[in-house]
């Protein structure tokens, strides 16, 4: 069967300019100050490339040497610009894993600004006058909030997962159930995760159904885990069963009643869940879709509970490990502890948050993620107005029109995936220019992107997720520009 193969212009690719020509031109001579030579030459020579690559493609751009010239001066003007910057989060997706999960409560931003600018107690003990450990800042604010006997956190919860299996079920089997096979975001799978730690993985049960007695079946001298996977970022609805960490610790005290009595020198069968998003508290907010608490998972027998400390926690990026000591003990002694641990900066956030939580209204109010969670729409509708007012008068009469509407908001970041959570937005209606131009316009164009949603031929901006007065003025002045780049 013949291949229809683009023939590339020959001619365009004779045109393309030497790199030398190209540095001579006026865009670029204005930033020799400003750059390194071979930085500058670097940029000219990936602008040629890009377009040759385009010619090669059977297209036919625009290959002259101001054209060219243009490009690679905004190559190296954007190395100038930090890649990783602040947004405002209009979506209305509260725990938003592109747009940095959860944003931290002021005390815990205090409190990395206090380590991040001198040496810090990381690792001393001032009541000993000694090298301490970097574990202890957290764990007594973990206990207290959990009732768990002893905690460790880690860089997130897949590193959790990971150093959970590899140090009690490598070289042995965990048994799992198939409705729980669940992939966690970025393409990582618990059973990728499991296979990578030297567990062997052993299904049971079925994707809707499984029972007591499919454990129970699967229980064989080689089995040391009994694993149960928290489906936070989806739900099966209908006809499905699974089994409840009570009932599973039944099951692992029965096996290792019975390895003790043959006295073979068998370890005993653990109880660990993977509870992915973590929630001390259960919120009336979420109704039937409140997720089990970390306390609640511990009290009904689990060994070992993991979850994040970035989603419904609301604090940094953070695995946390609870549970039995004698357990955490080992987990501290295991290599992978040095190489996923914490660093200064997400301790001082992770225990400024932690701090937080001994109070439980205090933590409802100040940490932004659990305030989001649990605003009622009418507390969302005073932002919202606010933000009309703003609109109103930042952008030109009859652009647009504007009105406050009721929408949907998500927690998000793989969290109570079923719950709606009622919310107010602003809704733009355009007179001039389009939805998708003024959505791209204030992503790309802003020093701040303002990161909103495009339904219906409209733009709607969530108040639930924007935080402050600042953000609303930022946000009215991004339509501003817009519409002004339009008259412009």
């Amino acid at each position: 069967m013949p291949h229809n193969h683009v023939q590339p212009n020959i001619d365009l690719l004779k045109k393309l300019p030497q790199v030398e020509e190209v540095l001579k031109r006026p865009q670029l001579v204005d930033l020799a100050a400003r750059f390194p030579r071979e930085k500058l030459a670097q940029s000219v020579r990936e602008a040629v490339d890009a377009v040759r690559q385009r010619i090669l493609a059977g297209e036919e751009p625009d290959e002259s040497i101001d054209a060219i010239a243009a490009r690679a001066a905004q190559q190296a003007l954007a190395l100038e610009r930090p890649s990783l910057r602040r947004v405002i989060n209009a979506t209305g997706v509260i725990v938003h894993t592109n747009l940095g999960r959860s944003p931290l409560a002021p005390e815990a931003v205090t409190a990395v600004n206090d380590v991040i600018g001198g040496y810090s107690t990381l690792e001393y003990n001032t009541d000993r006058l000694e090298r301490g450990s970097r574990h202890a800042h957290c764990e007594n604010l973990i206990r207290a909030l959990t009732g768990a006997e002893a905690a460790i956190a880690v860089n997130n919860n897949a590193a959790a997962v990971m150093m959970v299996l590899s140090e009690f079920a490598h070289g042995a089997a965990a048994i799992v159930s198939r409705g729980e096979l669940v992939e966690i975001g970025g393409s990582f799978r618990i059973p990728d995760i499991m296979e990578l730690s030297g567990a062997r993985m052993v299904e049971v049960g079925t994707t809707n159904k499984t029972h007591l007695v499919d454990y129970a079946r699967a229980i064989d001298p080689a089995v040391s885990m009994l694993l149960k996977v928290h489906p936070s970022n989806y739900r099966m609805l209908g006809f499905t069963e699974s089994v409840p960490i009570g009932d599973l610790r039944d099951l692992a005290d029965r096996e290792n009643a019975s390895r003790r009595a043959a006295a073979d020198g068998r370890a005993d069968v653990l109880v660990y869940e993977d509870q992915g998003s973590g929630a001390f508290a259960r919120l009336d907010a979420f109704g039937t879709y409140a997720e089990p608490t970390v306390a609640e998972s511990l009290k009904a027998g689990a060994d070992l509970v993991s979850f994040s400390g970035d989603k419904l926690l609301g604090g940094p990026q953070a695995g946390i490990i609870v549970g039995r000591k004698v357990l955490i003990d080992r987990l501290k002694k295991n290599p992978l502890a040095r190489a996923l641990r914490l660093d200064k900066m997400t301790l001082a956030a992770l225990e400024a948050t932690l701090r937080l939580y001994l109070h439980p209204e205090r933590a409802q109010r100040d940490v932004p993620t659990l305030r989001m969670l649990t605003e009622t729409a009418a507390d969302v509708d005073v932002r919202a107005r606010k933000l009309l007012e703003a609109v109103q008068v930042a952008v030109p009469e009859g652009a647009a029109e504007f009105s406050v509407v009721d929408e949907i908001s998500r927690a998000g970041g793989g969290a109570l995936p079923m719950c709606d959570i009622p919310t107010r937005a602003l809704r733009v209606s355009f007179a001039r220019g389009n939805a998708q131009q003024c959505h791209e316009f204030m992503v790309r164009e802003r020093a701040i992107p303002v990161v909103g949603r495009v339904k219906d031929e409209q733009v709607l901006l969530d108040a639930r997720t924007l935080l402050d007065d600042e953000e609303i003025a930022e946000v009215a002045r991004a339509l501003g520009a817009y519409f002004g780049s339009l008259e412009g």
